[in-house]
């Protein structure tokens, strides 16, 4: 179970979080619904260790978490809007890069992870491509073997379905309710209430204060 308490947060001269609350069950799936501007990929950027928390306390499996030392705790692995594939490695290069450099995870060894990953996730022959041959569903998928290279305890979306027509939106909703089924605990941002709703085990709406 991941808790959050009284996490602050401020952004210029705005205070996007101010003593803000937080329980995300084990194996469930969260929504952070709302507009833009109300905090919601803030959240996801922070435990992920890619924004500074200015305080509050941060429980996982009830011990507590340093808000110093997120980025290398793989607490939560990040799936961006925008994907962020490198475009001059190969879909296999752009997996093992961060478990070599920044885990020191063997070479051989990352490609057999990435290798089972990419066929868990129907990807085995697009495993020497780069990114502009695939479509924006096999991005996403190639995101989250991504984020799922580093054993991350909690996977968080920001926006997974923006700008996907309405097929492969129904494809990244099978996608995480089968990391559901699996047991993994999954945090989503979206502005999408329906897809919210076809998906989640609860809801938040977070608005702009």
């Amino acid at each position: 179970m991941l808790e959050l308490k009284d996490i602050s947060k401020q952004f210029g001269q705005k205070k996007i979080f101010d003593h803000f609350n937080l329980v995300v069950e084990d194996g469930k799936i969260l929504s952070l619904v709302g507009p833009s501007g109300g905090g919601k990929t803030t959240l996801l950027r922070m435990l992920a260790g890619l924004e500074k928390i200015d305080s509050g306390e941060i429980i996982y499996n009830n011990a507590k978490v340093s808000l110093d030392h997120l980025e290398n705790l793989n607490l939560l692995g990040f799936v961006f809007q925008d994907f962020q594939l490198f475009p001059h490695l190969t879909v296999l290069d752009n997996l093992i890069l961060s478990p070599t450099k920044t885990m020191g995870m063997p070479k051989e060894a990352a490609k057999e992870k990435a290798l089972d990953l990419l066929a868990r996730l129907g990807l085995s022959e697009h495993a020497n491509v780069y990114p502009f041959s695939l479509s924006g569903g096999q991005k996403q998928r190639v995101a989250l073997a991504r984020a799922m290279m580093i054993d991350p305890q909690i996977i968080g979306y920001d926006e997974p379905t923006s700008a996907l027509d309405p097929e492969l939106r129904q494809e990244v909703e099978k996608l995480i309710l089968q990391n559901r089924e699996a047991g993994i605990t999954q945090i989503v941002v979206t502005h999408d209430l329906q897809f919210a709703e076809n998906i989640s085990d609860n809801i938040l709406k977070i608005n702009p204060k």
